[in-house]
């Protein structure tokens, strides 16, 4: 019980960590991640705005971020980070390499989102004369709610899962305590008791993400 009651304030800030983490993360990943799908997905329709140069160079730029091991991603960054937060550590640090992870992330899921929607619609409002804007705005975002709030929710647990790696390099949160109180110190019960917390969380996240994305179909 002496144990529980040390750790618990530890895994209280550390679950708040985690929570700001997170929620800068995905505020970016959605600001910039929602127009960069849109580009990637007007750039790639012969019949909205077809540049394949710019989509070439778009998703070249997007791959090449995916395809960094989130871990080597933080340390490349770490620099940039530093400048940017005027700090080497913590949560708001470990969030410019989250939200640089994340923003390509989303796009990418964005933009499927955009490509499930009905071709008839879509000829229908060409057809009909309908500006790009309004095709975005009136038929694009609308019609793929329901997708976007699945890529949301998918975003949202990749960033945490993301979260507990930046733990190696003192980024905070969750993965933060289970590093420094559990691996180094080989305690079997932090280890335990941080799993079993972030397990819940990601249940929680997806159990929200469903009922939202339901409630939009």
């Amino acid at each position: 019980m002496d144990k529980l009651d040390i750790i618990l304030p530890l895994l209280y800030r550390s679950f708040l960590e985690t929570v700001l983490m997170v929620s800068i993360s995905i505020f970016f990943a959605v600001l910039i991640g929602l127009p960069l799908g849109i580009l990637l997905f007007i750039t790639s329709e012969r019949q909205l705005f077809k540049v394949k140069s710019l989509n070439v160079i778009l998703g070249f730029i997007v791959n090449v971020i995916r395809s960094f091991p989130f871990i080597i991603l933080i340390v490349a960054i770490m620099p940039f980070a530093t400048w940017l937060v005027n700090a080497s550590h913590g949560p708001v640090f470990a969030s410019v390499a989250l939200s640089i992870a994340a923003i390509p992330l989303f796009a990418r899921l964005a933009e499927s989102s955009f490509h499930s929607i009905d071709k008839g619609v879509m000829e229908a409002c060409i057809a009909g004369g309908a500006p790009l804007s309004q095709i975005i705005f009136d038929v694009l975002i609308p019609e793929s709610k329901r997708s976007l709030t699945q890529a949301i929710t998918l975003t949202i647990i990749s960033i945490i899962a993301f979260s507990a790696t930046a733990g190696v390099v003192g980024g905070g949160g969750i993965g933060d305590l289970a590093i420094r109180y559990g691996y180094y110190r080989y305690d079997t019960f932090v280890m335990l008791i941080t799993v079993v917390l972030l397990i819940v969380i990601v249940q929680l996240v997806q159990w929200i993400g469903d009922f939202l994305s339901q409630r939009e179909g």
